[in-house]
């Protein structure tokens, strides 16, 4: 776990509201008996989750695809290929949804907006460094041209909703 009681403040504050804002179905749903605390959740996110993203086409087409999702600091990170279509929608476009799902035991659900960490040619966000050595430590310092040929971002999440099906055997194993 990587975050720090703010940032765990803050996630526990926009999952609350975020819930609180929800249809009765989705609250018929998720419970508190069936929802993760922020404390829970960033024990049940490490390393890689594979994310559905959804962004959209200049016609306002939904098109979704997968992105590896790391969850750092109460949010998520991707990337993706500078050359992607996604990458150019998000571009034009930075609101998006996301979910990472484990079969029926685990889901994250997320809308927000992305932000660039690394544009082409501009600086990187502050915190760049210290994501890039994570990324480097979990996919090799070699695996990619890190400046030129993918763009990582980060969700800022404005709705999130977490559904488990079963707390105490997602959060054993944490």
């Amino acid at each position: 776990m990587r975050e720090t009681r703010e940032e765990l403040e803050e996630l526990q504050a926009l999952l609350d509201t975020s819930l609180a804002r929800s249809s009765p179905h989705l609250r018929s749903i998720i419970g508190t008996e069936s929802t993760l605390s922020a404390e829970q959740l960033t024990g049940v996110l490490t390393g890689m989750c594979t994310l559905a993203l959804s962004t959209v086409t200049a016609k306002g087409e939904p098109r979704i695809s997968g992105v590896d999702g790391h969850f750092l600091h109460g949010k998520w990170h991707f990337g993706t290929a500078r050359g992607a279509v996604k990458a150019h929608h998000m571009a034009a476009r930075p609101a998006v949804s996301a979910a990472h799902m484990r079969g029926e035991e685990l889901g994250v659900f997320t809308h927000g907006t992305v932000e660039i960490l690394t544009p082409q040619g501009g600086e990187p966000a502050a915190d760049w460094p210290d994501l890039l050595s994570h990324l480097k430590d979990f996919y090799g310092d070699d695996s990619f041209d890190w400046d030129r040929e993918v763009v990582y971002y980060r969700l800022h999440p404005h709705w999130i909703s977490v559904y488990a099906s079963d707390i105490a055997k997602l959060t054993s194993a944490v």
